[in-house]
């Protein structure tokens, strides 16, 4: 764990998010926890809210529809773009068609974004495998600073949850979870090892604890 100002680094790395350089020193511009992966030097900030990047997947909320697109909260300074050509598998005729009928306020998708420049509101899309309206399950968000943590070391802890539990999980790069399973106490119990490992991410010994609580109270 480190704090801003904290000396990560010398010599020849690259700096990456979070991590400033001066000379060849690399230094941690905020609270959070520092990592070396492939000579770069980052730092996992403790909190704080998502910035989207090219290609991550998210999970976003419908908050106001338009004639051809929804916009959707995707827990970002910046709200989603989801036009109706990156939703519907056909044209949306919008003489006869309402885009309500298609996905309302309220409405959970899981989708990618496929533009940004931070000069504008990120693009999303659903024509991908997996992405799509939400029709069932559970969704809780966490800090997007977790995800790395809930999802593992090589997705070593999300397949924990999956198999211990027998859920469908996705995890959103947002912080958004969501979890289907045969009832809501099985999606209970995910819920609340996924809350866990949001509040214990800087503990040693972790993965064996959420193991201990999943075969404890598996539905």
């Amino acid at each position: 764990m480190v704090v801003p100002g904290t000396l990560l680094a010398e010599g020849r790395y690259n700096a990456g998010v979070n991590v400033y350089k001066e000379d060849d020193k690399f230094f941690s511009s905020v609270v959070g926890l520092a990592e070396l992966r492939n000579e770069t030097v980052t730092v996992i900030p403790l909190r704080g809210c998502y910035i989207p990047f090219v290609d991550d997947v998210v999970i976003g909320k419908v908050v106001e529809v338009i004639s051809t697109a929804w916009m959707l909260d995707i827990r970002s300074p910046w709200q989603g773009v989801l036009f109706a050509k990156e939703f519907l598998s056909k044209p949306l005729n919008t003489m006869k068609e309402d885009a309500r009928s298609y996905l309302d306020i309220g409405g959970m998708v899981k989708a990618k974004v496929m533009a940004f420049d931070r000069t504008r509101n990120p693009s999303l899309t659903t024509r991908e495998p997996e992405l799509g309206k939400i029709q069932r399950g559970t969704v809780i968000e966490a800090d997007p600073t977790r995800v790395p943590r809930i999802i593992g070391k090589k997705g070593s802890m999300i397949n924990l949850l999956k198999k211990e539990s027998g859920c469908q999980i996705f995890v959103g790069q947002n912080g958004r979870v969501w979890i289907a399973g045969k009832s809501r106490d099985e999606e209970a119990v995910v819920a609340e090892a996924i809350r866990k490992i949001e509040a214990e991410a800087h503990t040693t010994g972790l993965t064996d604890r959420i193991q201990e609580y999943l075969v404890k109270h598996r539905v």
